[in-house]
């Protein structure tokens, strides 16, 4: 396994529930070869774990400070998690 791999969370503030960013967050997973998952918070905001190549991380991450058509993005905090086992993208419950 290449040692270029990297896994965040992302929690995401602003207008981001109602908006299809879930589903546009797959999406662009799916394009960058990204696995995790991603979430609606009860707070309102959108929680995500991307894990896989760091420039393919770091891609998504810069793509989802801007967001869908009608999201407004207005942060994201950013922690490091733990590698992830997980194969493919998923939108959570």
């Amino acid at each position: 396994m290449s040692t270029d791999r990297k896994t965040i969370r992302a929690v995401i503030h602003g207008r981001v529930q109602g908006v299809s960013y879930r589903a546009w967050t797959k999406k662009r997973a799916d394009l960058h070869g990204v696995a995790g998952w991603v979430r609606n918070r009860p707070d309102r905001t959108v929680e995500a774990l991307f894990s896989g190549p760091a420039a393919a991380v770091d891609a998504l991450l810069a793509e989802c400070r801007r967001g869908p058509f009608a999201a407004r993005v207005d942060d994201i905090a950013v922690t490091q998690a733990e590698p992830s086992e997980a194969e493919g993208f998923e939108i959570l419950r």
